[in-house]
């Protein structure tokens, strides 16, 4: 069966550096998530900082489905030009950005498995996290997609 993404020998340029830009967009997404959080957390009049640690996580939770939904991409992986595209090559809908969400979160939250995604990254052909593999998603330069 042919696929619809990018094959990792004929068309490395997909896949060149995608784990380093995914660490630099987690940093300026957290970056990102941290301002939101503060700010509301002000506007409860301070009241919000007692549960700062749940109000950082609906916040990041939110962001990542919404943004992946609607550009396949976070903030901070437009910053790098990278994108995630389904098994068939799509963007991401709403389904698929919870999902993968919902999968980072699992993983970020258990360090063995966060561990797992971060060697599958480095190791895979297609640069592919635990999730990634689960759904069949990848993340590609988007530079390289539009040439």
């Amino acid at each position: 069966m042919h696929s619809a993404l990018p094959d990792p020998v004929d068309q490395a340029e997909f896949y060149a550096d995608v784990p380093l830009k995914r660490l630099l967009a987690w940093g300026i997404d957290t970056l990102i998530i941290a301002a939101i959080s503060i700010a509301l957390c002000l506007l409860t009049l301070g009241v919000g900082f007692f549960i700062f640690f749940a109000v950082f996580f609906s916040v990041s939770f939110i962001y990542r489905v919404v943004t992946l939904a609607r550009r396949s991409a976070t903030v901070g992986m437009g910053v790098v030009a990278i994108e995630f595209r389904t098994a068939k090559g799509t963007k991401f809908d709403a389904g698929t950005a919870f999902l993968h969400t919902l999968g980072y979160v699992i993983s970020f939250g258990v360090p063995v498995l966060q561990l797992i995604s971060i060697i599958l990254m480095l190791i895979s052909e297609k640069r592919q996290g635990a999730t990634d593999h689960l759904l069949g998603t990848v993340a590609i330069n988007h530079a390289a997609h539009s040439r």
